[in-house]
């Protein structure tokens, strides 16, 4: 750190033809659910996919925001700049006859803080690899397990539709940590995210919501040998997507997160979160195999702590 350092926080041709644009487009836009995994919008996760089919995916994310801590640490005027590349691979499956999928996420970031501790002006870089995501997903009712001229028939017909899932994310403690700084781009320690989640599809429209709970294991290593420990928090998000021709698609979402209290060496932080988030999204195909998607996130905390932040979002896939 320059100064002082600071502290935290988605055959054949004819087949492929119609399939594609439907499958690409659903990968990309979770892609880019990175750079702000504690508020975690991301519409079309509940997608139905074909069995067997294979998504890779890499994005680009500008996050940029605000800081704010208890007073009692004097630290003000918290800023950051974070950028953010992530590839990301999944994998379509049927299991127990149902359909189910797996990905596997990498990010690596680069970020700029700046502030004033105690007064004084302070700054720090961080560069390297952040927390491996993997994600496990399976639909419960709809999104039958189908594949080729099958898969294509269903989707055509399915006019309305609902589809229930249920989901676990890992955050695995992968990313660049440094325990005598308090300002990591991993987290070391593990993160699940149990999700339930519904769609309902009419024509050219989709409804979909999202519950979530973050549990967190504790931080042993936690700055200078301290232990950080973290309570529970839950989440929910809400998306309106209309599809104007198959991969083509605008979505407006909305989020919340609340709880997950802090405490260090078993002394509560009282610093519960409640933020709020909305976002903006499109999906756009390039070839039958190809998507894009540009998106916007931004979050608000309701409370005298937390985390304002704005990004901005690019993602392009690929699926055989």
């Amino acid at each position: 750190m320059k100064g002082r350092e600071m502290a935290p926080g988605s055959m054949m041709n004819i087949m492929r033809q119609r399939i594609m644009p439907l499958c690409v487009l659903p990968f990309i836009t979770s892609v880019m659910s990175l750079p702000c995994r504690g508020q975690d919008i991301e519409p079309r996760r509940w997608s139905h996919l074909p069995i067997g089919g294979n998504f890779a995916g890499a994005g680009y994310a500008y996050t940029t925001g605000e800081i704010y801590f208890d007073p009692a640490l004097r630290l003000e005027d918290v800023q950051f700049d974070l950028q953010t590349v992530a590839v990301k691979y999944l994998r379509c499956f049927e299991l127990l006859g149902k359909s189910a999928r797996v990905d596997l996420a990498q990010p690596y970031q680069s970020g700029n803080w700046t502030g004033l501790v105690n007064g004084v002006p302070a700054s720090v870089d961080r560069t390297g690899l952040a927390d491996t995501t993997l994600r496990f997903a399976v639909n419960l009712l709809g999104a039958p397990p189908l594949a080729g001229k099958e898969f294509a028939a269903y989707r055509a017909s399915a006019d309305h539709e609902t589809i229930l899932g249920l989901g676990l994310v890992l955050q695995l403690p992968t990313g660049q940590y440094y325990d005598e700084k308090l300002i990591n781009l991993g987290g070391n320690r593990f993160t699940f995210r149990p999700q339930l989640g519904a769609v309902h599809n009419w024509g050219k429209w989709s409804a979909e919501l999202t519950a979530a709970g973050l549990f967190f294991t504790d931080n042993n290593d936690f700055f200078n040998g301290k232990r950080l420990e973290q309570d529970p928090a839950c989440g929910l998000d809400a998306h309106l997507i209309y599809t104007i021709r198959p991969g083509l698609w605008l979505a407006g979402s909305v989020g919340y997160l609340g709880g997950g209290v802090t405490a260090v060496d078993g002394v509560s932080s009282d610093n519960s979160q409640s933020n709020v988030g909305w976002g903006f999204s499109i999906g756009i195909p390039i070839t039958r195999d190809l998507g894009l998607k540009f998106a916007y996130i931004g979050t608000r905390t309701q409370v005298g702590t937390g985390l304002d932040s704005d990004t901005f979002a690019i993602a392009l896939s690929v699926a055989w």
